[in-house]
């Protein structure tokens, strides 16, 4: 059994590349859980919260349930369903699944196939994580579920063959914003060599997303993270879009992240193809978070953050 191909073909709702991560997340959490307690099982019941939160921080921006992959995970041959009456799922109905007393387990085979070869483990892992989510968010999700970051994080474990990402993709993206970050204009280097600056995929690689410059984004290391998150997004009018769902108290928080309601891109140079708007629809409608919030003020004149050293755009 090739394991790593059946989890990467599980079997998901889609439909003009919406995301439906339910299933990996879930998956990716039972391993983590098997890492830890490889005789172990989930009653829904003990996990829902934590699935809960798994699906509100990393899956879609509507509001979903945990139900729903832990019954259909079943029918990928991955994951098993007992209740107190015996084998098999009660369904997607969350009192049906809380009162029957459900509990949910990788199936023997695969905890066979674990045991006997620890390492498969991780290529697992870096599957999931390669194929449905940004490669910022892999060591936080790791974590997140419990996953040592050791095992599918930092091991070059082989996954299903895919098409190769483009290796001229950052330098095409830095260079098309001349080595700033187009939110705010950090533009930091050690000597020649730029800084905590980063091309970030506006449509995620893992769903269709070319290696293109129309997109990509040159952000710094903080907004291509809360960008890949959805708190951060870009508009039609090519410019940021700030969730109202962000919440910062501090002087940072708001000169680093609300302070760009409403500010025009920085970049990219003349003669380069701005974002695609088929690009920035995927992000909004996938990525991004609730409302945006209303432009501050003096955001619409292109004046720059207050953050040190940070240049306006131009």
């Amino acid at each position: 059994m090739d394991w790593v191909e059946r989890t990467a073909k599980l079997r998901q709702w889609t439909r003009s590349g919406t995301r439906a991560p339910h299933k990996p997340l879930l998956l990716l959490y039972a391993l983590g859980r098997f890492q830890q307690d490889a005789g172990g099982a989930l009653r829904y019941s003990a996990v829902e919260e934590d699935l809960q939160r798994l699906l509100a921080e990393y899956g879609p921006p509507h509001r979903t349930t945990p139900a729903y992959p832990f019954h259909h995970l079943v029918g990928d041959g991955v994951w098993e369903v007992r209740t107190d009456r015996g084998p098999g799922s009660p369904g997607t109905g969350v009192r049906e699944l809380r009162e029957s007393g459900a509990t949910g387990r990788l199936v023997p085979e695969l905890r066979v196939a674990l045991r006997r070869e620890p390492e498969l483990l991780g290529r697992l892992a870096r599957s999931l994580l390669d194929l449905h989510f940004p490669p910022s968010l892999h060591g936080e999700l790791c974590e997140a579920v419990g996953l040592e970051p050791e095992q599918p994080a930092e091991r070059p474990f082989a996954t299903v063959r895919r098409q190769q990402r483009d290796r001229r993709m950052r330098e095409l993206v830095l260079t098309a914003y001349e080595y700033r970050c187009a939110f705010c204009g950090y533009d930091g280097r050690i000597g020649p060599v730029p800084v905590g600056l980063e091309a970030a995929h506006v449509r995620w690689w893992a769903f269709g997303g070319p290696d293109e410059v129309d997109n990509g984004l040159c952000l710094c290391s903080l907004h291509h993270k809360l960008f890949d998150k959805g708190v951060l997004g870009v508009d039609d009018g090519h410019r940021v879009l700030v969730s109202q769902r962000f919440v910062g108290h501090s002087d940072t928080a708001r000169a680093q992240v609300t302070a760009l309601a409403g500010r025009p891109l920085v970049g990219p140079q003349p003669g380069t193809r701005p974002v695609a708007a088929a690009h920035r629809d995927w992000h909004t409608g996938q990525v991004f978070h609730g409302g945006p919030r209303p432009a501050t003020t003096g955001s619409t004149t292109g004046s720059s953050p207050s953050s040190p050293g940070a240049p306006a755009a131009r």
